[in-house]
């Protein structure tokens, strides 16, 4: 019996990221879409936010804690959060992907899902102003090879994947950021990232911006 039920959305940033660790250490889990679970869904989220992991009934809410929970009880061959100095460096590379590239790259595609007179295109340009100030920042200070904490590809990178794979579709990396834009080419590479790439794809005509015909 599968102990471990993920509940999130195929094309979910934020259910990729509790979905790569899972794919990366092979562990047994069962995926509950909301597209076929959505009521089922509705009653276990605090927030009506997904993903969520059960585990063995009990509810875990939030990606980056859903990753340390897994590390704490179902740990595989990968180190998510290193001890130490190391990672607080994981961690706080975590919360930049999140906050600073993520979720201002949803600005401008929640501001076109809005009613046309209640646009916003001002905390649009400042949202995206914040995301290339992370773009500069990210591209002076990643690695020039390997993963966003070092050698080991750890949360930190679970947080990038999806959030750069998304924010590069909304403002383009561009070529003058190469060394992001070479780090966002491994990270699709990866094979747990790739694997969430290919389960989204049905769903990117749900891009309210147009998904581009690439990646």
């Amino acid at each position: 019996m599968v102990n471990l039920i993920l509940y999130g959305h195929e094309f979910s940033s934020y259910t990729w990221k509790a979905l790569i660790p899972l794919y990366a250490d092979g562990t047994e889990f069962e995926f509950r879409s909301v597209e076929q679970h959505g009521p089922e869904f509705a009653t276990l989220a605090p927030f009506g936010q997904f993903p969520v992991l059960v585990d063995d009934g009990e509810v875990i809410a939030e990606s980056s804690i859903i990753i340390e929970h897994l590390a704490r009880h179902h740990p595989g061959p990968n180190q998510w959060i290193p001890d130490g100095d190391a990672g607080l460096r994981v961690r706080f590379l975590d919360r930049v992907f999140d906050q600073r590239v993520m979720d201002k790259a949803t600005v401008p595609v929640g501001n076109i899902l809005r009613p046309e007179d209640q646009r916003d295109p001002y905390g649009v340009e400042q949202a995206m102003t914040k995301l290339r100030a992370a773009y500069d920042w990210l591209d002076r200070n990643l690695a020039e090879d390997g993963w966003a904490a070092g050698e080991a590809f750890t949360m930190a990178d679970c947080a990038a994947a999806p959030a750069l794979f998304y924010a590069d579709w909304v403002e383009p990396i561009g070529d003058r950021r190469p060394r992001l834009a070479r780090y966002r080419q491994r990270l699709l590479a990866h094979p747990a990232v790739s694997r969430a790439v290919e389960q989204a794809r049905p769903f990117r005509h749900y891009f309210p911006l147009g998904a581009p015909d690439r990646d």
